[in-house]
């Protein structure tokens, strides 16, 4: 786990903010709440956490909106988000929501091993890697890990953090053939027996495709009824 790792929790309950908040300061996390979107907003821009954990129905902007509003700004739009809603949640809101830029939906009430063990998880997603190489090079592309910035001979690429997280994958696996199974669990964190949409997958590679130049984008070849490699 990543040590005092401060997380933001978004509720406009107070009894949750402080049921999760003393489930994940008892894990030794460091825990600020905020009892609105524009509150939590507030707080992350003034410092901001290394995981927001805020529930989806909220008056006065909901969680979908908060997530919008930290990925439209440059200090916040790499933090990770875990949205939370209620028992009843449909699929088809886990799946906007997860389609919008969070990493993980929960359904309240939330287990404390449950909510430990997903914190911990996406956490462990954005850890800075150690025995990985930090600064991924092909073709004029140089993708520095830790700062999660691309640049194209020296001009700066501006990709979504799963266009990032998709790229990452690619060239650290070049000449592999990566399963939809795989990039959906390991860049979506969806369980594929849940959720196989080859679409999720084909619509970022061909936004990613675009945003790196057909030269470069080449090298990212579909393999039908499979998934992707990057051609070395």
């Amino acid at each position: 786990m990543t040590p005092r790792a401060r997380i933001l929790i978004v509720d406009d309950t107070a009894d949750n903010r402080r049921i999760y908040g003393d489930i994940l300061e008892a894990a030794g996390y460091s825990v600020r709440s905020a009892p609105s979107a524009d509150k939590a907003l507030a707080v992350a821009l003034e410092s901001p956490p290394d995981l927001v954990l805020s529930d989806v129905s909220m008056p006065g902007g909901d969680g979908l909106s908060l997530l919008s509003r930290l990925r439209d700004d440059p200090r916040t739009a790499h933090v990770p988000f875990v949205l939370m809603s209620g028992v009843h949640t449909e699929v088809e809101e886990q799946i906007e929501g997860l389609n919008s830029g969070a990493d993980d939906y929960l359904s309240k009430p939330v287990p404390a091993p449950l909510l430990r063990a997903k914190i911990e998880a996406v956490l462990r997603r954005y850890a800075a890697p150690t025995d990985l190489d930090k600064t991924l090079k092909a073709h004029g592309l140089t993708l520095d890990v830790v700062a999660r910035t691309v640049t194209i001979g020296g001009r700066r690429v501006a990709l979504t953090r799963k266009e990032f997280d998709l790229l990452t994958s690619f060239l650290r696996q070049p000449g592999e053939a990566l399963t939809i199974a795989y990039l959906l669990e390991t860049v979506w964190g969806y369980d594929p027996e849940a959720y196989s949409d080859p679409h999720t997958v084909a619509a970022h590679v061909w936004t990613l495709r675009k945003k790196v130049g057909a030269k470069l984008g080449a090298h990212i070849v579909a393999l039908p009824g499979l998934g992707y490699r990057f051609d070395p």
